[in-house]
């Protein structure tokens, strides 16, 4: 009875690492031609992409990719090059060292840390012009699948009260004409959430509990113009 009993545990072992053996060595799944492959999406930006102070549901990214499956466009959980006090300088750096791959879609929001850091405007102009080149090669050179988001206006937020907000306001507005008419020279779509933003001056529940980003109820307002935008784009 033994004998037969460790007769079947060995058999069962050879079975399984075959077994394994055998998944291991299949080849990949073939692409078919003519077979549509799923949309992907590439966030590139800051704090703001990547969602600062909210949950990662609340991105606007997250919630815009919600709203396109509500009209039937399905594009997979987006892939974000963001972070946290990032410059143009550090999205830069960041691109060529992660070296991403090409996706369906790509959004670009710079520049919020340039004005905060007092780069100037002329540089800013032409890393933006750069990056903008870059998400376009990332979009497969499809210039209309890039998407270019405003900067805030943070000078609103409970964090910027002690600061010269008026100034905050003029600067923010000048680095915000440089990238819309980098983008419109680009002939790539441009979506202004800065208004939006600045009505977190009499409407706390527009900011998110940090004091300074915003919340995911303006994320959501931002998602919604956005979702019409790449609708347009993808049919």
């Amino acid at each position: 009875m033994m004998k037969k009993l460790m007769m079947i545990l060995v058999l069962a072992q050879t079975f399984a690492c075959t077994k394994q053996e055998t998944m291991e060595n299949l080849p990949p799944t073939p692409v078919v031609p003519g077979f549509p492959q799923p949309n992907t999406w590439l966030a590139l930006g800051d704090s703001y992409t990547i969602g600062q102070g909210v949950a990662a549901a609340e991105r606007y990214p997250a919630q815009t990719v919600e709203f396109l499956a509500q009209k039937n466009i399905s594009i997979n959980s987006p892939t974000y090059i963001a972070t946290t006090g990032w410059t143009t300088i550090d999205l830069q750096n960041a691109i060529k060292s992660k070296n991403p791959e090409n996706h369906t879609i790509v959004s670009l929001l710079i520049g919020v840390n340039d004005q905060y850091q007092k780069r100037d405007t002329t540089g800013y102009r032409q890393r933006f012009a750069g990056l903008l080149g870059n998400a376009i090669a990332l979009a497969n050179g499809k210039k209309e699948n890039v998407f270019v988001l405003s900067i805030p206006d943070y000078s609103v937020t409970p964090y910027a009260s002690t600061s010269d907000t008026a100034r905050m306001r003029i600067e923010i507005d000048w680095f915000n004409q440089i990238n819309k008419s980098v983008t419109a020279s680009y002939g790539c779509p441009y979506l202004d959430i800065t208004g939006f933003t600045r009505e977190g001056r009499t409407n706390r529940d527009l900011i998110s509990g940090d004091g300074l980003h915003p919340s995911g109820i303006d994320y959501k307002r931002w998602a919604d113009q956005l979702s019409t935008l790449i609708q347009k784009a993808l049919n």
